[in-house]
């Protein structure tokens, strides 16, 4: 007798419900879940190419968050400026992102600190993996209390 195959399922589509509430002004978010404001002044929200660069950002930290966990060394803070520069032509499409993060923690190293990031920004987000391949994304790392 074998043993049965396993059938392998497709994963779930992500859902997201936009609602338009005037001018540039979207409210989004999961189908009866938490909604972000996204505006394209930048005046109630963030811009869409501003809400890009945050999910850059916190998928990236998302990983970072877990890896230096696994490794015993929990971060106690973490903040991260990015930087988006965009091409002069349309569409204005982002070229360079540098995520500048700052991460406190009893027993984080730079090293260890910037291999985390460094996989998740090369391996495991998936975000970046959804930009395009010729966007450079670049990081620095400075420990706190070191």
């Amino acid at each position: 007798m074998t043993a049965p195959v396993p059938v392998k399922t497709a994963a779930k589509p992500s859902l997201i419900h936009v609602n338009w509430v005037g001018g540039h002004r979207f409210d989004a978010g999961r189908p009866n879940g938490p909604t972000a404001r996204i505006d394209g002044e930048g005046e109630t929200g963030q811009s869409p190419p501003e809400t890009l660069l945050s999910a850059l950002a916190t998928c990236v930290s998302y990983d970072v968050i877990d890896i230096l966990a696994k490794q015993r060394t929990p971060i106690e803070s973490l903040e991260i400026d990015v930087v988006g520069e965009r091409v002069d032509t349309i569409p204005r499409r982002y070229k360079y992102v540098t995520l500048n993060f700052r991460i406190g923690g009893k027993g984080i190293e730079k090293g260890q600190a910037l291999r985390a990031i460094e996989l998740s920004a090369t391996k495991y987000c998936s975000v970046r993996d959804s930009l395009r391949p010729d966007i450079q994304v670049a990081w620095t790392v400075e420990i706190l209390g070191a």
